[in-house]
C-alpha cells in the first residue's frame, strides 16, 4: 500500500539536518496558515526540496513557493520582476523567478514580504479559493539528489 502524502513529505523532511527540517517545517506552517485553500505540490527535486503553493494540481498554475536545500530556504515567486519590490528584497536575475532567502520562518511575517505575497497571490490565476483547504499532493521524487545534510 503506498505511503499517505503526509508520510512521504515527513521522509523527504528526514533527510534535512534536524534544525533545517524544524526550519522548513515552521516555514511550511506560516505558509499553509497565509494561504489555507491552496493546494501544496511538493518536488523532491536533485538540487532542491520544494513546496509549491497553487490554487489548483497544475504546476503551471503555481506562482509560490519554498524551497530547500542543505544551505537554506528561498521563498520563490514566479513573475517576480513583475513584483513591486520597494525595500529590494527579491533576488536573482532570472526572467521570470525571484527570491528572498529566509532566515527564519518569522522572516514571513514580516511586513515587506507579506506584501511581496500579497502581490503574487494577486497575480495568480485561477485566483486562491476563498474557502475550503488545500490538499497535500507529492508530484515527484528524483532518484537521485544532492545531500541535504
Amino acid at each position: 500500500m503506498p505511503q499517505s502524502p503526509a508520510i512521504q513529505l515527513e521522509a523527504f523532511l528526514a533527510k534535512f539536518a534536524p534544525a533545517m527540517a524544524a526550519q522548513i517545517r515552521a516555514c511550511r506552517a506560516a505558509m499553509r496558515k497565509r494561504f489555507p485553500t491552496a493546494n501544496e505540490l511538493v518536488y523532491d527535486n536533485y538540487n532542491f526540496f520544494v513546496i509549491g503553493y497553487c490554487p489548483t494540481e497544475v504546476p503551471s498554475d503555481c506562482r509560490i513557493s519554498l524551497s530547500a536545500n542543505s544551505k537554506g530556504i528561498n521563498l520563490n515567486l514566479m513573475y517576480g520582476p513583475k513584483l513591486p519590490d520597494p525595500h529590494k528584497l527579491l533576488q536573482g536575475s532570472g526572467s521570470l523567478n525571484r527570491f528572498v532567502r529566509l532566515q527564519h520562518a518569522a522572516d514571513l511575517n514580516k511586513p515587506e514580504v507579506k506584501a511581496l505575497l500579497t502581490a503574487a497571490a494577486a497575480q495568480t490565476l485561477p485566483p486562491f479559493a476563498k474557502s475550503g483547504a488545500g490538499k497535500l499532493i507529492i508530484r515527484s521524487v528524483s532518484k537521485k539528489q544532492r545531500p541535504r545534510k
